[in-house]
């Protein structure tokens, strides 16, 4: 970002998707033209990181915020353009920050129940505000891009997965003898971080060559409400509080490739923390595309103040 030459100030909005928080910039941004919200996405990226940098990490914020910026979308038809970040870097799509996007925007009164379109850098995806208040986000096309993709990690052995997009790179594990609890996250955070560390030293990557940035473990559920728990370790080597919206919908495009999730029965994911998403899968044209429901709370509406006198006006980097 270049200097500032007074104090500037960001207006945010606040809140959770099952528990994972999501801090929404809506008034304060930097002008990043008009073009696609991929595009605004490079302008922020090269020319205003620090703003990333000082709505996400110390001493504002924190590893499990993930920020989004609200923008204008170049398709008229869409009610909002966002781009999504955390405390390292930016987002394709975002699961649960979508649904968070869709009650501020509603907190706002921006927009009333009904089906919306958002333009995210990956695509548009459709999102439904309900009447109780929950939304239900269709992600973009997912997809496994490779079944039981051996990686070696040292102190653990041979670790099998799949390589799959929901809008996110994942590597998503079963076979791992790990239990999923909220009082084992050190020893999960140590062991998917080791996992991620091996995928990139021994180049197993997406399409393309696309880096693998989450990982993903799952094991049998706590509620008898859902289908499967999981552990989600984000890029910035911090954990999805929710279950995780992308990850889900790479969860369910492996199984139905393995003919273990039919079109419109419905996948429920419960979290490390215990909150649940309802997904589901529909096919068109050959692609699928996953359906994530799940709840958000607004709990702050705030001023961020940028002083460029504060040693660490723009953050904590790491």
């Amino acid at each position: 970002m270049p200097l500032i030459s007074g104090i500037h100030r960001l207006r945010v909005i606040d809140s959770h998707t099952g528990g994972e928080p999501t801090r929404i910039i809506i008034s304060g941004a930097p002008d990043l033209g008009n073009g696609s919200v991929a595009s605004k996405l490079s302008v922020f990226r090269d020319k205003f990181d620090s703003i990333r940098s000082a709505v996400v990490n110390e001493p504002r914020g924190a590893d499990a915020i993930v920020g989004a910026l609200l923008c204008e979308p170049q398709d008229k038809s869409c009610t909002a353009g966002v781009i999504f970040f955390n405390n390292v870097g930016y987002l394709g799509m975002c699961g649960h920050g979508t649904i968070g996007l869709m009650v501020t925007l509603a907190h706002l009164q921006k927009l009333t129940p009904g089906l919306h379109e958002i333009e995210t850098p990956v695509g548009k995806v459709t999102a439904r505000l309900l009447e109780d208040g929950r939304v239900t986000v269709q992600n973009v096309p997912s997809y496994r891009h490779a079944a039981k993709v051996k990686v070696e990690v040292p102190g653990h052995g041979p670790v099998t997965g799949d390589v799959a997009w929901g809008g996110n790179w994942f590597f998503l594990v079963s076979d791992h003898g790990m239990d999923i609890s909220f009082s084992n996250i050190d020893r999960l955070t140590e062991f998917t971080w080791a996992i991620r560390k091996q995928l990139k030293a021994q180049n197993i990557t997406g399409r393309g060559g696309q880096e693998i940035d989450h990982i993903e473990l799952f094991g049998p559920p706590h509620s008898a409400e859902a289908d499967s728990k999981n552990f989600v370790l984000c890029p910035g080597k911090s954990y999805d509080r929710s279950p995780c919206g992308t990850g889900t919908s790479a969860k369910m495009a492996c199984l139905y490739a393995d003919g273990k999730l039919r079109a419109g029965e419905i996948w429920r994911q419960e979290s490390i923390v215990g909150s649940i998403f309802e997904g589901s899968i529909a096919e068109n044209k050959g692609d699928l595309h996953p359906s994530i429901t799940g709840s958000a709370f607004v709990n702050a509406d705030s001023e961020l103040i940028l002083d460029p006198q504060d040693p660490f006006c723009f953050g904590i980097r790491q």
